[in-house]
């Protein structure tokens, strides 16, 4: 019973109508015939795909320290490591993923996310292991190949790497801004300079606010002007 009722709101989320189906949830009544852990993790991944991620946090802890359903309570335990890791609450961030990492969930992205906490925190090696480990269970993941691929760049260590990887993730997500970016990043690094102008410029076409994209185009064209 208390799926029907929820199945108006369901159907917005998939279609990727968050606002409205966050209005949906919010206006269930108390006394409706509903599980409180389903409309908690509805409300919780709403609130979390609107990035207002206080209120998201507020319902998703409850799943995972009241939810019943154990794929759901390890789910809503991967977005609240994410929430924590962009809020800046590193320790929490941390705590969240290695209780994951024993689960098995999802181990790739757990990884990949545990490998950019650690490059948050200036720890290069152990930033780098964890992309290296996440490659080895998906030599596909987009993040850790991305990830990999940028740190490398940065650090301007084994750039061949990089390239390769940072191909791998465009070629695996070709609209994706941040991969775009990255490549644009390490082909800069390599002093290819067409190159890393297709990409650079096409990642800022994307997400045109984007802080780190800006600071590498800003960046590409210093040097275009002074040669």
């Amino acid at each position: 019973m208390g799926n029907s009722v929820l199945s108006e709101g369901i159907s917005l989320y998939a279609k990727k109508q968050y606002g409205d189906a966050l209005a949906f949830f919010l206006s269930v009544s108390e006394g409706a015939d509903v599980d409180g852990m389903d409309l908690a993790y509805y409300i919780g991944l709403c609130y979390a795909r609107l990035e207002r991620y206080d209120d998201a946090l507020l319902y998703l802890e409850q799943v995972v320290t009241n939810g019943h359903d154990y794929d759901r309570i390890l789910q809503c335990r991967y977005i609240l490591a994410i929430i924590y890791v962009k809020s800046g609450r590193m320790r929490l961030a941390d705590f969240e993923l290695k209780k994951l990492l024993e689960s098995g969930y999802n181990t790739a992205n757990v990884l990949s996310s545990l490998a950019y906490l650690h490059w948050e925190n200036q720890d290069i090696e152990t930033c780098l292991d964890f992309y290296s480990r996440s490659l080895e269970e998906d030599t596909n993941n987009v993040t850790a190949l991305n990830g990999m691929g940028y740190v490398l760049a940065e650090e301007n260590r084994d750039l061949s790497l990089a390239l390769s990887c940072c191909k791998k993730a465009v070629s695996n997500s070709p609209k994706n801004p941040a991969c775009l970016d990255s490549l644009g990043w390490v082909y800069f690094k390599l002093g290819l300079l067409d190159e890393a102008k297709k990409y650079l410029f096409e990642a800022k076409k994307l997400l045109p606010e984007n802080e780190v994209i800006k600071r590498h185009v800003d960046l590409f064209e210093k040097v275009v002007a002074e040669e």
